[in-house]
């Protein structure tokens, strides 16, 4: 009798262990299931505010009002400037910049922009990087917070693509556009962007700029190693090269290459520089119709984008003004020659004005 009552005592202990254990689950997983809904949305936000914002990343240059009195009643003039594939802002404002005359820094509002998925910009990775993408944050970020009704376009390389659409769709503010190594590319087939791929990334060993761009344009998933390795952990590859040059000043252009992800590089290269390479001729013939001033300069030895790229330009715009630098290849266009270059842009900008 005894053993009965004890059986019966432990199988009651086990029900009411069971009740209170089923009971206090469901009440702390009702919680957990509340809490992560909560944390749902919570990182919804988070993740729109870090990566869904962060408008990109500009460098204003403000007019250097040094005589006040001569400045009044004038108009200030505004110029963008659009660097080129796995570069930023830097890349002006490391050359263009210190080298313009101080009557052009009275005169010029200068903005630098890193293109979205560069530099200091956002990368999202929910983003194809089409040239809409690019252009509309240009628009949000520059052309509607600082109000530029009226501006000069000055871009590089895979800047100049994004430049041209740019420059289309707002064809009646835009006074010039400078296009420094501009891939022009033209083709009477019909996959035009293909031929692009092809000319822009052929797959050569030489010169080392043209396999890097062939490697990291044909192999998705190879490059994708590289970016983990390389970007992912660039600040431990800066320090690296710190030490072993014995310089805390790294080169720019060498800090500019790590600063992407894989996503932004492949889809910008695959649908800006190759598949914008269909809305070539259309921007070029709006920029004709509008007047626009087109200025193309191009190094002799640019051994990246097509020689005839600058030919190709004048024969869509006949008024554009073509100029050829000898001995000068795809970098050293701009950089090594800056005085040279900010004579040009502001002769140019100066015979607009």
């Amino acid at each position: 009798m005894q053993k009965i009552s004890v059986n019966f005592s432990q199988k009651w202990l086990q029900i009411l262990s069971e009740i209170l254990i089923s009971s206090a689950s469901a009440v702390v997983f009702l919680f957990l299931d509340l809490l992560d809904a909560i944390f749902c949305v919570f990182f919804k936000l988070i993740d729109e505010f870090f990566e869904g914002e962060l408008k990109l990343h500009v460098v204003v240059n403000e007019i250097h009002q040094v005589n006040l009195e001569d400045f009044k009643g004038k108009k200030a003039e505004n110029i963008v400037f659009l660097h080129g594939f796995l570069s930023s802002s830097t890349f002006w404002t490391e050359t263009i910049f210190p080298y313009l005359s101080e009557d052009a820094m009275q005169k010029y509002r200068l903005l630098a922009v890193d293109l979205l998925g560069f530099g200091k910009s956002p990368k999202p990775n929910n983003c194809l990087y089409t040239v809409k993408d690019h252009v509309e944050m240009i628009e949000s970020s520059v052309i509607q917070p600082f109000e530029l009704n009226s501006f000069h376009i000055v871009a590089h390389s895979m800047g100049c693509v994004v430049a041209l659409a740019l420059a289309a769709k707002h064809s009646h503010s835009v006074r010039s556009i400078t296009l420094i190594a501009p891939p022009y590319v033209t083709s009477t087939k019909e996959d035009v962007s293909l031929t692009a791929l092809n000319r822009l990334a052929a797959r050569r060993l030489w010169p080392p700029l043209l396999f890097g761009s062939s490697f990291m344009s044909w192999y998705e998933h190879l490059g994708r190693c590289v970016c983990y390795i390389i970007c992912k952990n660039h600040r431990i590859w800066e320090g690296i090269l710190k030490l072993l040059t014995w310089n805390r000043n790294l080169h720019f252009m060498a800090i500019d290459l790590t600063r992407h992800t894989h996503h932004s590089a492949w889809h910008t290269m695959h649908n800006v520089l190759c598949g914008g390479a269909k809305f070539m001729d259309k921007y070029l013939e709006t920029l004709n119709i509008a007047k626009v001033k087109i200025n193309v300069i191009q190094g002799s030895k640019d051994q990246v984008v097509p020689m005839e790229s600058g030919n190709n330009v004048k024969m869509k715009v006949p008024n554009a003004e073509v100029k050829i630098v000898d001995n000068a290849d795809h970098t050293s266009i701009v950089i090594g020659r800056e005085r040279e270059l900010c004579n040009d842009l502001e002769k140019l900008w100066g015979s607009i004005c």
